[in-house]
């Protein structure tokens, strides 16, 4: 992972790595304006010169403005110049608490969960928004029970947005 605790992208103060794939790198990191903590998804500046890459990362920040659902991680802003060579990109994101989506689950608490993600999977449909990448890794579940569906990098829309 590229960064490390202490860097500074912009008012947000790396704090810890996340997680990394396809699209980059997740980081955990304090917005230092609102002092809150937040999600921060990096497209390295080699992955930012990828048109088809970039066009991705762009359209993910774009579909989640356009949603706004409590089962749905919000986006908060769009962050440039994140590396030395001020190409790369970064999505600054609702940091959710808790865990990814693991079974074995009891069947009143799939039922549960199932509904949460149907009523998110609802949002995106009446916008024209398909996931497409629907997988436990991409469903959070709050200490509180409550299902947030993450990672709308490969969703895709019938209607422009």
């Amino acid at each position: 992972m590229g960064l490390s605790a202490g860097d500074k992208l912009g008012p947000y103060e790396i704090l810890a790595p996340i997680g990394a794939g396809g699209m980059g790198e997740v980081y955990r990191a304090r917005d230092t304006k609102l002092d809150r903590d937040v999600a921060i998804k990096v497209l390295p500046a080699a992955l930012a010169r990828d048109s088809e890459r970039l066009a991705r990362f762009e359209r993910e920040a774009k579909v989640l403005a356009s949603l706004n659902h409590p089962n749905i991680a919000q986006i908060y802003g769009i962050q440039e110049g994140v590396d030395e060579s001020d190409a790369g990109r970064a999505l600054v994101i609702e940091l959710v608490p808790g865990e990814t989506l693991k079974g074995p689950l009891r069947l009143e608490t799939a039922l549960d969960y199932a509904r949460q993600i149907a009523d998110a999977l609802e949002a995106a449909h009446d916008k024209g928004i398909i996931h497409r990448d629907l997988k436990p890794a991409n469903i959070m579940i709050t200490p509180a029970g409550v299902v947030k569906v993450l990672d709308f990098g490969l969703a895709a829309g019938s209607q422009p947005l």
